[in-house]
């Protein structure tokens, strides 16, 4: 009798079912992929024994960085207002703070990672509320670099790094975009640039702003005129040059402990919340870095820029077909002078067009039609 009732009773009040831990590991794996940022991976390890032993095996990875300090800063790091004076100065010489830069800012999920991944035997899986409180003071940072915060990952293949700005700094309302490929050293590189953007209301009106003819061209056909060598306009697409490839080759020389650790990576990007430069590597590229490492400068920290070939477009007003104009529009196209000049000059308009994105690529596909300038550069 007593069974029938248990029987009934089961019946009438079932034993809640958790549908979620009905999905095999692989759909978990896939959803846990979707999210990819490392924050979230790291309050996902707290929710269950499964979860905290499925996270460690999540191939794509976002890493959202907060924030960047300096070496000098790092070790005085409670003086606040010290803090604040080294900020401006590396607002103010960005690429020369490079130098000396090393990622921190992840918080308190991030912080506690590697304790929620490889727990200690005396202390239990899952922690409580309390050893993981969302709401910690906003004051309380400890600085972790992305190489630290990804060793607990084992099987990463696509890996996406984004600094919270560009490295450059350049007056408000001027353009100044770079993509680079690297393996052990630059690959090739492409620079955007332009002194200013003009957004218009219509077409007419654009034409009639930069009087250029229908097919967004100059009647100049491409030609740069003498006042751009004696106005200071030569000096500065040099100077955005060799910013973009010095920032370009520091970013690639703080990746080299990640991908030395990392043998499943198949990409990596590091990016900028600005969408100022972006450096890429492919599943070669990354194997050729770990095979042949690569040579750093002797007086900074960052890869050696190879001896250079480029190709520059330039012009004086460059009318988009969304309305936008770039004045002063200037494309540089680098690769290695070692490669052969074939492979420089083949199928430019392609990969130089691909680094951007709209409406951007358009424009390099629009100035890659102009007049071709030939230019070298010597190794630093």
């Amino acid at each position: 009798m007593g069974s029938v009732k248990l029987d009934l009773s089961s019946r009438i009040y079932p034993e809640p079912i958790d549908h979620f831990d009905m999905l095999p590991d692989s759909i978990l794996l896939l959803i846990f992929n979707k999210i990819g940022d490392v924050k979230a991976l790291g309050r996902c390890c707290v929710v269950s024994r499964r979860f905290h032993s499925l996270v460690p095996q999540v191939e794509n990875i976002v890493v959202r960085v907060d924030c960047v300090i300096s070496d000098d800063d790092s070790s005085s790091s409670g003086n606040s207002a010290a803090s604040s004076a080294s900020a401006a100065d590396k607002s103010r010489h960005p690429v020369s703070s490079l130098f000396r830069l090393f990622f921190s800012g992840l918080f308190k999920p991030i912080q506690t990672l590697t304790q929620l991944i490889t727990p200690s035997p005396r202390r239990p899986i899952v922690s409580n509320s309390e050893d993981f409180d969302y709401d910690m003071d906003q004051n309380s940072v400890t600085h972790h670099s992305p190489t630290q915060v990804l060793k607990n990952f084992d099987e990463i293949k696509l890996l996406r790094i984004e600094l919270p700005s560009g490295e450059l700094g350049i007056d408000e309302g001027i353009l100044l975009k770079w993509k680079a490929d690297f393996g052990s050293t630059l690959d090739n590189c492409v620079i955007l640039g332009a002194s200013s953007v003009i957004q218009t209301a219509n077409t007419n009106e654009c034409s009639s702003v930069c009087n250029v003819d229908s097919n967004g061209s100059e009647s100049d056909n491409g030609s740069i005129p003498e006042s751009f060598y004696t106005n200071g306009g030569l000096k500065l697409r040099v100077v955005w040059t060799i910013s973009s490839l010095i920032a370009a080759s520091a970013r690639h020389y703080l990746l080299q402990p990640i991908i030395a650790e990392h043998k499943t990576l198949e990409s990596l990007v590091l990016t900028d919340s600005d969408g100022q430069g972006v450096l890429s590597m492919n599943k070669e590229q990354l194997e050729e870095l770990r095979v042949k490492p690569l040579s750093a400068s002797s007086a900074s920290k960052r890869t050696l820029v190879p001896a250079l070939s480029m190709r520059l477009w330039y012009a004086a007003h460059l009318e988009l077909p969304n309305g936008t104009v770039l004045k002063g529009a200037t494309l540089v196209a680098i690769r290695p002078s070692e490669q052969p000049k074939k492979e420089v000059l083949g199928s430019e308009a392609s990969w130089v067009a691909s680094a951007f994105e709209e409406p951007f690529g358009t424009a390099a596909r629009m100035l890659v039609k102009r007049r071709t300038y030939c230019l070298e550069m010597n190794s630093f």
